[in-house]
């Protein structure tokens, strides 16, 4: 019989540390419409995809026409319930739930973080609003 393969360290204060960090500058170049730096942060692969509200993305062509193209207004909120999770060294989650004034919404988002050469990158994101 095959034995278990242990899971990873879960939560290492190091890499913890780091992809929190990754996921702020997220938040701030989100809600200031820093597009570059958006960007930057997602994974340069046509296996990236982002589910939003409103769109299926897939490839990080179709991820990056998305944020040149979106309205850069109404971009502030308040996050809550934030849940970052490391998997070994080199995996991530990183879940939220926001609130955007004057919304009784409640929105949803989810990333799928990974530690490439050029450092941390979001590979799969999904957002979501319910009432």
């Amino acid at each position: 019989m095959m034995q278990p393969t242990p899971p990873p360290a879960i939560n290492l204060p190091d890499v913890l540390e780091e992809v929190t960090a990754a996921f702020a500058r997220y938040e701030r170049a989100l809600v200031s419409n820093d597009v570059a730096v958006l960007d930057d942060l997602f994974w340069n692969s046509p296996h990236t995809l982002r589910y939003g509200v409103g769109e299926n993305l897939l490839g990080y062509g179709a991820i990056a026409a998305f944020r040149r193209d979106r309205p850069a207004a109404g971009l502030d909120r308040t996050l809550r319930n934030t849940v970052i999770t490391t998997y070994g060294r080199d995996t991530a989650t990183a879940n939220t739930e926001f609130v955007r004034a004057g919304s009784a919404r409640t929105g949803r988002q989810s990333h799928t973080w990974v530690r490439m050469p050029e450092g941390w990158r979001i590979v799969a994101a999904h957002v979501s609003l319910m009432d």
